[in-house]
């Protein structure tokens, strides 16, 4: 069909999550533009409590051979899909939160008397520790898993790109020109990723896969 929508996803969407935008009658392509690859990490004194900003730290965590032990320590958690993780394989959650900087006023004006062991990924924000730092909280960090760019050439020109990390904008752009296609974002940090390639962009009304899909699909049927 001639006056198809067509979206690119940047990163492979499940069956039910694809159906959606079929259903809708777009046109869809789904890559990868990033890969997660999990880090062997050694655990030493864990602190009192473990932050936890991405569901890939989690899974790192939990093939650990001391994540037992780890268990028993009380989590703070970014973003729904984390926490549902954490919670399903009996971590407990102290504080959540959707977003970074929500979390690091939680921990700033609430624990500054506690210590933290965060778990992360080399291309992890800013946010946090940076916040934890200036007050002077008691943290370390370990890292326990990569993200590695792996950028796909779009050969035609999409009406809609649905983006879900900073890297996965990153790894688009290194192949990608973005010219009049609306960029769908699921959350503001990613959004920010984008600034500079276009002002095309709509964040999600939630930092889900569902709500950027339904975002976009709001956005075309109006």
């Amino acid at each position: 069909m001639e006056n198809q929508i067509r979206i690119v996803a940047t990163k492979k969407l499940s069956d039910s999550q694809k159906q959606t935008l079929l259903k809708a009658n777009f046109s869809v392509v789904d890559n990868d533009f990033i890969a997660i690859q999990n880090k062997d990490f050694k655990v030493d004194n864990i602190k009192e409590y473990l932050i936890f900003t991405s569901k890939n730290a989690v899974e790192s965590v939990l093939n650990n051979s001391k994540s037992n032990e780890i268990k028993t320590k009380k989590c703070f958690s970014v973003g729904s899909k984390t926490k549902a993780m954490l919670e399903q394989n009996g971590f407990e959650i102290e504080a959540h939160s959707d977003y970074a900087a929500e979390l690091a006023s939680i921990i700033c004006n609430n624990y500054l008397k506690n210590s933290f062991t965060f778990f992360s990924g080399n291309l992890r924000r800013d946010i946090l520790p940076d916040a934890m730092t200036l007050v002077e909280i008691n943290w370390e960090e370990i890292q326990v898993y990569e993200t590695h760019l792996t950028p796909h050439k779009i050969d035609f020109e999409p009406n809609g790109v649905l983006f879900f990390s900073p890297s996965g904008a990153e790894s688009y752009l290194q192949e990608n020109r973005i010219e009049d296609e609306i960029c769908f974002c699921i959350g503001n940090t990613t959004a920010e990723a984008l600034k500079y390639a276009t002002p095309n962009i709509i964040i999600a009304n939630q930092p889900t896969v569902e709500s950027t899909i339904m975002k976009c699909i709001e956005y075309f049927k109006n």
